[in-house]
Protein backbone atom coordinates (compact mmCIF):
# COMPACT_ATOMS: atom_id res chain seq x y z
CA UNK A 1 0.00 0.00 0.00
CA UNK A 2 1.19 3.21 -0.81
CA UNK A 3 1.82 6.25 1.63
CA UNK A 4 -1.01 8.37 0.14
CA UNK A 5 -3.43 5.09 0.63
CA UNK A 6 -2.16 4.33 3.39
CA UNK A 7 -2.76 7.85 4.63
CA UNK A 8 -6.53 7.72 3.40
CA UNK A 9 -7.30 4.83 5.03
CA UNK A 10 -6.38 6.09 8.36
CA UNK A 11 -8.45 9.33 7.66
CA UNK A 12 -11.41 7.28 6.44
CA UNK A 13 -10.67 5.30 9.93
CA UNK A 14 -10.57 8.91 12.06
CA UNK A 15 -13.68 10.09 10.29
CA UNK A 16 -15.98 6.43 11.43
CA UNK A 17 -14.52 7.42 14.86
CA UNK A 18 -15.65 10.66 15.20
CA UNK A 19 -19.08 9.53 13.82
CA UNK A 20 -19.46 7.05 16.30
CA UNK A 21 -18.19 9.13 19.36
CA UNK A 22 -20.43 9.26 22.37
CA UNK A 23 -23.09 12.07 22.32
CA UNK A 24 -25.62 12.39 25.07
CA UNK A 25 -28.57 12.19 22.34
CA UNK A 26 -26.84 9.86 19.40
CA UNK A 27 -29.26 7.85 18.35
CA UNK A 28 -28.33 3.99 17.42
CA UNK A 29 -26.35 3.25 14.60
CA UNK A 30 -28.76 1.87 11.79
CA UNK A 31 -28.26 -2.19 11.68
CA UNK A 32 -26.89 -3.72 8.11
CA UNK A 33 -28.64 -5.71 5.68
CA UNK A 34 -28.76 -9.60 7.06
CA UNK A 35 -25.58 -11.35 7.75
CA UNK A 36 -23.92 -7.99 7.67
CA UNK A 37 -21.81 -6.52 10.70
CA UNK A 38 -23.90 -2.73 11.88
CA UNK A 39 -22.53 -0.46 14.98
CA UNK A 40 -23.48 -0.92 18.37
CA UNK A 41 -26.76 0.92 19.68
CA UNK A 42 -25.61 3.92 21.84
CA UNK A 43 -27.74 4.31 25.31
CA UNK A 44 -28.21 7.96 27.20
CA UNK A 45 -25.33 9.01 28.71
CA UNK A 46 -25.83 10.06 32.69
CA UNK A 47 -26.05 13.63 31.16
CA UNK A 48 -28.39 13.12 28.36
CA UNK A 49 -30.59 11.39 31.40
CA UNK A 50 -30.49 14.47 33.83
CA UNK A 51 -31.66 16.63 30.97
CA UNK A 52 -34.68 14.49 30.01
CA UNK A 53 -35.43 13.90 33.53
CA UNK A 54 -35.18 18.11 34.32
CA UNK A 55 -37.25 18.68 30.99
CA UNK A 56 -39.65 16.38 32.39
CA UNK A 57 -40.05 17.94 35.77
CA UNK A 58 -40.31 21.21 34.50
CA UNK A 59 -42.99 20.29 32.25
CA UNK A 60 -45.13 18.79 34.90
CA UNK A 61 -44.01 22.17 37.56
CA UNK A 62 -45.57 23.93 34.56
CA UNK A 63 -48.41 21.94 34.04
CA UNK A 64 -49.54 22.06 38.12
CA UNK A 65 -48.80 25.75 38.14
CA UNK A 66 -50.75 26.62 35.32
CA UNK A 67 -53.99 24.11 35.95
CA UNK A 68 -53.92 23.22 40.18
CA UNK A 69 -55.78 26.02 42.21
CA UNK A 70 -54.29 27.23 45.51
CA UNK A 71 -56.28 27.87 48.57
CA UNK A 72 -56.15 31.32 48.10
CA UNK A 73 -58.13 34.12 46.61
CA UNK A 74 -56.91 37.10 44.85
CA UNK A 75 -57.66 40.74 46.08
CA UNK A 76 -57.67 43.76 44.32
CA UNK A 77 -59.42 47.01 42.99
CA UNK A 78 -63.01 46.49 41.79
CA UNK A 79 -65.62 48.31 39.78
CA UNK A 80 -67.27 51.48 41.27
CA UNK A 81 -70.91 52.30 40.68
CA UNK A 82 -72.49 56.16 41.04
CA UNK A 83 -75.75 55.38 43.38
CA UNK A 84 -76.56 59.06 41.95
CA UNK A 85 -76.57 57.94 38.49
CA UNK A 86 -78.77 55.63 36.18
CA UNK A 87 -79.15 51.99 35.10
CA UNK A 88 -80.73 51.18 31.90
CA UNK A 89 -82.38 54.99 31.39
CA UNK A 90 -83.20 54.57 35.84
CA UNK A 91 -82.38 55.95 38.57
CA UNK A 92 -80.31 53.83 40.77
CA UNK A 93 -82.35 54.76 43.87
CA UNK A 94 -85.86 56.08 43.37
CA UNK A 95 -88.61 56.98 45.63
CA UNK A 96 -92.19 55.51 44.69
CA UNK A 97 -95.71 55.32 45.80
CA UNK A 98 -97.72 51.91 46.67
CA UNK A 99 -98.42 51.52 43.26
CA UNK A 100 -94.34 51.67 42.20
CA UNK A 101 -94.73 55.19 40.65
CA UNK A 102 -91.88 57.77 40.94
CA UNK A 103 -93.20 60.52 44.14
CA UNK A 104 -91.65 63.57 42.05
CA UNK A 105 -92.50 66.37 44.74
CA UNK A 106 -89.86 64.22 46.91
CA UNK A 107 -86.42 64.17 45.23
CA UNK A 108 -84.50 66.54 43.29
CA UNK A 109 -81.95 66.93 40.73
CA UNK A 110 -78.13 66.22 42.01
CA UNK A 111 -75.05 67.49 40.32
CA UNK A 112 -72.40 64.95 41.83
CA UNK A 113 -71.58 61.89 42.25
CA UNK A 114 -71.81 59.40 45.17
CA UNK A 115 -70.24 56.07 44.13
CA UNK A 116 -69.88 53.54 46.01
CA UNK A 117 -66.83 51.10 46.10
CA UNK A 118 -66.02 47.60 45.39
CA UNK A 119 -63.42 44.83 45.91
CA UNK A 120 -62.55 42.20 43.74
CA UNK A 121 -62.30 38.79 44.25
CA UNK A 122 -60.70 35.99 42.09
CA UNK A 123 -61.16 32.91 42.94
CA UNK A 124 -59.73 29.43 41.63
CA UNK A 125 -56.20 31.28 41.45
CA UNK A 126 -53.33 28.98 39.84
CA UNK A 127 -49.85 28.90 41.50
CA UNK A 128 -48.49 31.13 38.56
CA UNK A 129 -51.73 33.29 38.43
CA UNK A 130 -51.13 33.99 42.20
CA UNK A 131 -47.81 34.82 41.94
CA UNK A 132 -48.03 36.98 38.77
CA UNK A 133 -50.73 39.00 40.58
CA UNK A 134 -48.54 39.06 44.03
CA UNK A 135 -45.94 40.42 42.15
CA UNK A 136 -47.53 43.07 40.15
CA UNK A 137 -48.20 44.81 43.80
CA UNK A 138 -51.57 45.70 42.79
CA UNK A 139 -53.23 42.70 44.33
CA UNK A 140 -53.05 40.78 47.58
CA UNK A 141 -53.24 36.87 48.30
CA UNK A 142 -55.28 35.71 51.33
CA UNK A 143 -56.48 32.51 52.44
CA UNK A 144 -59.88 31.42 50.60
CA UNK A 145 -61.71 30.59 53.69
CA UNK A 146 -61.59 34.20 54.79
CA UNK A 147 -64.49 34.79 51.83
CA UNK A 148 -65.56 31.51 51.54
CA UNK A 149 -66.85 29.48 54.17
CA UNK A 150 -66.16 25.92 54.29
CA UNK A 151 -69.47 23.83 54.02
CA UNK A 152 -71.15 26.22 52.37
CA UNK A 153 -71.75 26.42 48.32
CA UNK A 154 -71.20 28.77 45.83
CA UNK A 155 -74.95 29.25 45.66
CA UNK A 156 -75.04 29.54 49.66
CA UNK A 157 -72.03 32.20 49.87
CA UNK A 158 -74.03 34.05 46.52
CA UNK A 159 -77.14 34.15 49.09
CA UNK A 160 -75.52 35.15 51.91
CA UNK A 161 -73.72 38.11 50.55
CA UNK A 162 -77.00 39.25 48.57
CA UNK A 163 -78.31 39.68 51.71
CA UNK A 164 -76.11 41.45 53.49
CA UNK A 165 -76.66 44.08 50.68
CA UNK A 166 -80.07 44.39 51.10
CA UNK A 167 -79.59 44.61 54.59
CA UNK A 168 -77.05 47.81 54.32
CA UNK A 169 -79.93 49.24 51.57
CA UNK A 170 -82.50 48.90 54.62
CA UNK A 171 -80.37 50.01 57.27
CA UNK A 172 -78.95 53.28 54.70
CA UNK A 173 -82.90 53.44 53.69
CA UNK A 174 -83.97 53.71 57.90
CA UNK A 175 -80.63 55.96 58.97
CA UNK A 176 -81.36 58.80 55.61
CA UNK A 177 -84.78 59.23 56.61
CA UNK A 178 -84.35 59.59 60.41
CA UNK A 179 -81.86 62.38 59.41
CA UNK A 180 -84.29 63.97 57.33
CA UNK A 181 -87.32 64.03 60.19
CA UNK A 182 -89.31 61.20 59.31
CA UNK A 183 -90.52 59.17 62.19
CA UNK A 184 -89.10 55.75 62.72
CA UNK A 185 -90.19 52.73 64.93
CA UNK A 186 -88.49 50.19 66.91
CA UNK A 187 -89.48 46.61 65.93
CA UNK A 188 -88.45 43.42 67.21
CA UNK A 189 -86.37 42.04 64.56
CA UNK A 190 -85.07 38.56 66.60
CA UNK A 191 -85.59 36.71 69.41
CA UNK A 192 -83.00 34.74 70.48
CA UNK A 193 -83.76 31.24 71.98
CA UNK A 194 -84.12 30.87 75.70
CA UNK A 195 -83.61 34.12 76.45
CA UNK A 196 -86.29 36.71 78.54
CA UNK A 197 -88.70 37.58 75.41
CA UNK A 198 -88.84 34.15 74.52
CA UNK A 199 -93.12 33.32 74.38
CA UNK A 200 -93.64 36.95 75.44
CA UNK A 201 -92.62 39.42 72.60
CA UNK A 202 -93.18 37.83 68.67
CA UNK A 203 -90.86 38.25 66.13
CA UNK A 204 -91.72 41.27 64.17
CA UNK A 205 -93.79 43.29 67.06
CA UNK A 206 -93.29 47.18 67.09
CA UNK A 207 -91.95 47.61 70.74
CA UNK A 208 -93.89 50.94 71.78
CA UNK A 209 -92.63 51.38 75.01
CA UNK A 210 -90.49 50.33 78.26
CA UNK A 211 -91.29 51.16 81.17
CA UNK A 212 -93.54 53.80 80.24
CA UNK A 213 -90.57 55.37 77.80
CA UNK A 214 -92.30 56.24 74.60
CA UNK A 215 -89.80 54.86 71.66
CA UNK A 216 -88.48 56.08 68.83
CA UNK A 217 -85.11 54.66 68.27
CA UNK A 218 -83.43 51.70 69.78
CA UNK A 219 -81.08 54.02 71.59
CA UNK A 220 -83.86 54.91 73.92
CA UNK A 221 -84.47 51.62 74.74
CA UNK A 222 -80.21 51.04 75.75
CA UNK A 223 -81.16 54.75 78.29
CA UNK A 224 -84.04 52.61 79.83
CA UNK A 225 -81.94 49.94 80.21
CA UNK A 226 -78.80 51.43 81.32
CA UNK A 227 -79.22 50.79 85.29
CA UNK A 228 -81.74 47.86 84.93
CA UNK A 229 -79.33 45.07 86.59
CA UNK A 230 -80.76 41.05 85.58
CA UNK A 231 -83.46 39.65 87.52
CA UNK A 232 -85.62 43.35 87.42
CA UNK A 233 -88.38 43.19 85.54
CA UNK A 234 -89.68 46.12 83.17
CA UNK A 235 -92.84 46.38 81.60
CA UNK A 236 -93.43 45.88 77.60
CA UNK A 237 -95.87 47.63 75.21
CA UNK A 238 -95.46 46.95 71.72
CA UNK A 239 -97.76 46.19 68.62
CA UNK A 240 -97.88 43.04 67.21
CA UNK A 241 -97.74 42.50 63.25
CA UNK A 242 -101.95 42.02 63.01
CA UNK A 243 -102.32 45.30 64.25
CA UNK A 244 -103.05 44.26 67.97
CA UNK A 245 -101.78 46.28 71.14
CA UNK A 246 -100.36 44.55 74.45
CA UNK A 247 -98.65 44.79 77.66
CA UNK A 248 -96.43 42.39 78.99
CA UNK A 249 -93.81 42.02 82.00
CA UNK A 250 -90.48 40.50 81.33
CA UNK A 251 -87.59 39.65 84.10
CA UNK A 252 -84.49 40.80 82.56
CA UNK A 253 -81.94 38.00 81.98
CA UNK A 254 -78.12 38.25 82.42
CA UNK A 255 -74.73 38.02 79.98
CA UNK A 256 -71.08 38.09 80.55
CA UNK A 257 -70.37 40.79 78.36
CA UNK A 258 -72.74 43.57 80.14
CA UNK A 259 -74.01 44.69 83.74
CA UNK A 260 -77.03 45.57 82.84
CA UNK A 261 -80.15 43.61 81.87
CA UNK A 262 -80.98 41.37 79.10
CA UNK A 263 -84.25 41.41 77.28
CA UNK A 264 -83.00 38.45 75.01
CA UNK A 265 -84.40 40.17 71.44
CA UNK A 266 -82.50 41.50 68.40
CA UNK A 267 -83.70 45.62 67.37
CA UNK A 268 -84.41 47.21 64.36
CA UNK A 269 -85.12 50.55 62.93
CA UNK A 270 -88.00 51.37 60.68
CA UNK A 271 -89.35 54.62 58.65
CA UNK A 272 -92.99 55.02 58.90
CA UNK A 273 -93.59 56.28 55.67
CA UNK A 274 -96.29 55.58 53.00
CA UNK A 275 -93.35 55.52 50.12
CA UNK A 276 -90.48 53.27 49.99
CA UNK A 277 -86.93 53.81 48.51
CA UNK A 278 -86.24 51.39 45.57
CA UNK A 279 -82.37 50.75 45.45
CA UNK A 280 -81.40 49.28 41.97
CA UNK A 281 -77.58 47.56 41.50
CA UNK A 282 -77.07 43.97 40.85
CA UNK A 283 -74.10 42.32 41.09
CA UNK A 284 -72.70 43.84 43.71
CA UNK A 285 -72.67 41.97 47.51
CA UNK A 286 -71.69 42.75 51.32
CA UNK A 287 -72.54 45.05 53.96
CA UNK A 288 -70.26 47.99 53.25
CA UNK A 289 -72.29 50.29 50.62
CA UNK A 290 -74.55 51.24 53.42
CA UNK A 291 -72.75 54.85 53.99
CA UNK A 292 -73.20 55.85 50.07
CA UNK A 293 -76.72 55.22 49.77
CA UNK A 294 -77.00 56.54 52.71
CA UNK A 295 -75.57 59.87 51.40
CA UNK A 296 -77.36 59.54 47.91
CA UNK A 297 -80.61 59.32 49.74
CA UNK A 298 -80.39 62.32 51.61
CA UNK A 299 -78.62 64.06 48.48
CA UNK A 300 -81.65 62.88 46.36
CA UNK A 301 -84.17 63.62 49.20
CA UNK A 302 -82.92 67.23 50.11
CA UNK A 303 -83.30 70.80 47.64
CA UNK A 304 -80.36 72.21 48.10
CA UNK A 305 -77.47 70.39 46.35
CA UNK A 306 -75.24 67.93 48.68
CA UNK A 307 -71.91 67.55 46.26
CA UNK A 308 -72.64 70.38 44.21
CA UNK A 309 -71.22 68.50 41.28
CA UNK A 310 -68.63 66.98 43.33
CA UNK A 311 -67.28 63.03 42.52
CA UNK A 312 -67.83 61.68 46.31
CA UNK A 313 -66.88 57.89 46.69
CA UNK A 314 -66.56 55.96 49.86
CA UNK A 315 -67.50 53.06 51.84
CA UNK A 316 -68.72 51.81 55.25
CA UNK A 317 -71.57 50.03 57.10
CA UNK A 318 -74.48 52.18 58.60
CA UNK A 319 -76.51 50.89 61.27
CA UNK A 320 -80.01 52.30 61.04
CA UNK A 321 -79.17 54.89 64.15
CA UNK A 322 -76.17 55.94 61.62
CA UNK A 323 -73.25 54.93 63.16
CA UNK A 324 -70.55 53.68 60.59
CA UNK A 325 -68.93 50.79 60.79
CA UNK A 326 -65.56 49.60 59.26
CA UNK A 327 -65.38 47.63 56.26
CA UNK A 328 -61.99 45.24 55.06
CA UNK A 329 -60.31 45.96 51.92
CA UNK A 330 -60.48 49.83 52.27
CA UNK A 331 -56.88 49.89 50.71
CA UNK A 332 -57.89 48.62 47.25
CA UNK A 333 -61.10 50.91 47.32
CA UNK A 334 -59.02 54.13 47.78
CA UNK A 335 -57.13 52.47 44.80
CA UNK A 336 -60.25 52.20 42.87
CA UNK A 337 -61.47 55.55 43.39
CA UNK A 338 -58.23 57.31 43.02
CA UNK A 339 -58.02 55.95 39.14
CA UNK A 340 -61.27 56.75 38.87
CA UNK A 341 -60.51 60.49 38.96
CA UNK A 342 -62.71 61.14 42.63
CA UNK A 343 -62.32 63.78 44.50
CA UNK A 344 -63.19 62.97 47.97
CA UNK A 345 -63.14 59.48 49.69
CA UNK A 346 -65.64 59.03 52.90
CA UNK A 347 -63.36 56.48 54.93
CA UNK A 348 -64.88 54.72 58.34
CA UNK A 349 -62.66 56.53 61.30
CA UNK A 350 -61.67 53.27 62.14
CA UNK A 351 -60.36 52.31 58.71
CA UNK A 352 -58.14 55.68 58.55
CA UNK A 353 -54.71 53.85 58.99
CA UNK A 354 -55.02 51.61 55.87
CA UNK A 355 -56.54 54.27 54.14
CA UNK A 356 -53.47 56.89 54.36
CA UNK A 357 -51.45 53.69 53.73
CA UNK A 358 -52.92 53.41 50.43
CA UNK A 359 -51.69 56.00 47.86
CA UNK A 360 -54.80 58.01 47.27
CA UNK A 361 -53.53 60.84 45.21
CA UNK A 362 -55.31 63.92 45.24
CA UNK A 363 -58.20 62.67 46.88
CA UNK A 364 -59.36 64.03 50.21
CA UNK A 365 -59.66 61.56 52.86
CA UNK A 366 -62.83 62.43 54.82
CA UNK A 367 -62.73 60.69 58.02
CA UNK A 368 -66.63 59.83 59.22
CA UNK A 369 -68.03 58.42 62.33
CA UNK A 370 -72.02 58.95 61.92
CA UNK A 371 -74.02 59.80 58.93
CA UNK A 372 -74.48 63.34 60.29
CA UNK A 373 -70.97 63.79 60.57
CA UNK A 374 -71.22 62.68 57.37
CA UNK A 375 -73.30 65.08 55.75
CA UNK A 376 -71.92 68.14 58.14
CA UNK A 377 -68.35 67.06 56.22
CA UNK A 378 -69.88 66.99 53.02
CA UNK A 379 -71.58 70.48 53.31
CA UNK A 380 -68.14 72.07 54.81
CA UNK A 381 -66.60 70.07 51.41
CA UNK A 382 -68.66 71.39 48.84
CA UNK A 383 -68.17 74.85 50.49
CA UNK A 384 -64.30 75.14 50.86
CA UNK A 385 -64.68 74.75 54.53
CA UNK A 386 -62.18 72.29 57.17
CA UNK A 387 -63.50 68.65 57.00
CA UNK A 388 -62.29 66.05 59.58
CA UNK A 389 -59.45 64.02 57.47
CA UNK A 390 -57.80 60.70 57.86
CA UNK A 391 -54.52 62.78 57.68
Amino acid sequence: MSDAQEGNEQARQRAQHDDTSEHPFAAPAAATSSGGEGRPARRLSRRGWTLVCSALLVAVFGAVGATVSVPYVALGPGPIYDTLGEIDDEPVISVRDDDGEIVEDLVYDTTGSASLTTVSVADDVTMFNALARWVSGQFALAPREQYFRPGLTEEEIQEENIAQFEHSQDSAEVAALRLLGYPTGVYVQEVLPDEPAEDIVPPGAELLAVDGTELDSIHEVHDVLADRGPGEVVELDYRDEDGQEHSDTLELGAREDREQGFMGVTLTERAEVDFTIDIELADVGGPSAGIMFAVAIVDRMTEEDLLDGEHVAGSGEIAVTGEVGPIGGIGFKVDAARDAGVDAFLVPEQNCPEAVAADAGDMTLISVGTLEETIDALEAYTAGGDVPTCE
